[in-house]
Parts: structure tokens; C-alpha cells; sequence
């Protein structure tokens, strides 16, 4: 049995769709689950659907490889979850077909170049941080205001006013403020002192 799946993202328009599930009807697909959600969506309730209706034998279908998953990891998850129940993947713009050997390879292939730029990639990011480090340069994340949480409390303490903080600390104003008022129980005070914007408040 030939299960279609058809996908756009939110902002697409419902044309796109509408010409997917005719491609996948004209290819002979009896069942057709279709939705529009991100591209980067974690979650994909029809096609998850999709993916527990199938049967062995059956055979999912899509019309380009990018309305399926969203990266390649995704991909290997949905190949392992076809192949667990027995079923088979086509995907028609590429003219894919994990039934056929040619097309098994095929997706082979491809996951393992995909893993394989991928740890490419992240041995160029560390070659850099080390590069970096050598020469002095890499300094890692930046402080969060959390990190910084006692050096806020140092200046709050000797008078120094929010907005002060925030820009000698090189953090947001909003961020001050959640340190303070974390620290004072959630009120807004400061050692028995309206924190900056709480004091505003009050008086309003």
C-alpha cells in the first residue's frame, strides 16, 4: 500500500499542499496524511500518524526529500522507524525507492555524507577554539548575569543603581533586576531599599 505524506510550512500557501497530495494521488497513494507546520518543527503530528498507520510492505511517500524531515538525523530516525515495521520510503523528485537496492544505497549514501560533513564541521570548530586559544584570543561564553550574580549584589550594595550595573557588567537591565529581586525574595528590595523600577512603582 502506497501511504502519502505532504507537508508546508505555516507560511506557505495552501496551493503548495494542494499540489502535493495530487502528485502523490497520481502516483497511486490510497492514503494521504497531510499538514502544515515549520520546517524546523520538533514535532509532526501527521506524519508521526502517518508513521504508526504503516504496515510492512507498505510504502511511504513524499514528493522532495525537505517535506519529510527536517535534517538528516531526523531522516535516519524515519528510515529506522520504516525499516522496524518493514515498510519502505520513496521519495519522488529524486526518485529515491528503499524497496530497490539502487535506492537503499542511495539514502546510504547520503546519511553517511551527512554524518560525515557534519564531523567535519566539528573538527573545524575545535581546530579553531584550539587556534583561538593558542593565540589567546578565545575568552569562551560570556559571563551570564547569573554568573555575575555576586558582583551585581557588590555594586547594588555600594549604591550603584541598575542601569549602572547593567553597563559596567556588560549585561542587560533586565537581567540586574532578576538577580536583585531573586535575592531579595522577590520583592524588588535591596538591603532594605526599593531596587531600581520597584521604587517607581511604589511611589506610582
Amino acid at each position: 500500500m502506497l501511504i502519502g505524506y505532504a507537508r508546508t510550512s505555516t507560511i506557505d500557501q495552501v496551493a503548495g499542499l494542494d499540489a502535493q497530495v495530487a502528485e502523490l494521488t497520481r502516483v497511486g497513494c490510497e492514503k494521504i496524511y497531510q499538514e502544515q507546520v515549520s520546517a524546523v518543527a520538533m514535532r509532526r503530528p501527521m506524519l508521526e500518524t502517518a508513521l504508526d498507520y504503516i504496515r510492512d510492505t507498505d510504502t511511504l511517500v513524499v514528493t522532495s526529500l525537505d517535506r519529510l524531515a527536517r535534517s538528516m538525523s531526523h531522516l535516519n530516525e524515519v528510515i529506522a522507524v520504516l525499516e522496524r515495521k518493514g515498510a519502505h520510503l520513496r521519495i519522488l523528485n529524486l526518485a529515491v525507492d528503499t524497496s530497490t537496492a539502487t535506492g537503499r544505497l542511495m539514502v546510504t549514501v547520503a546519511l553517511g555524507l551527512a554524518a560525515f560533513e557534519r564531523e567535519r564541521m566539528l573538527e573545524r570548530q575545535r581546530e579553531g577554539v584550539a587556534r583561538a586559544r593558542a593565540e589567546g584570543k578565545y575568552k569562551g561564553r560570556k559571563p551570564t548575569a547569573k554568573a555575575k550574580a555576586q558582583e551585581i549584589l557588590a555594586l547594588r550594595a555600594d549604591g550603584v543603581g541598575a542601569a549602572d550595573i547593567a553597563k559596567r557588567l556588560g549585561i542587560g537591565r533586565a537581567s540586574v533586576y532578576r538577580v536583585l529581586g531573586c535575592k531579595s525574595g522577590g520583592a524588588g528590595v535591596v538591603g532594605g531599599k526599593l531596587a531600581d523600577g520597584a521604587a517607581g512603582r511604589a511611589a506610582a
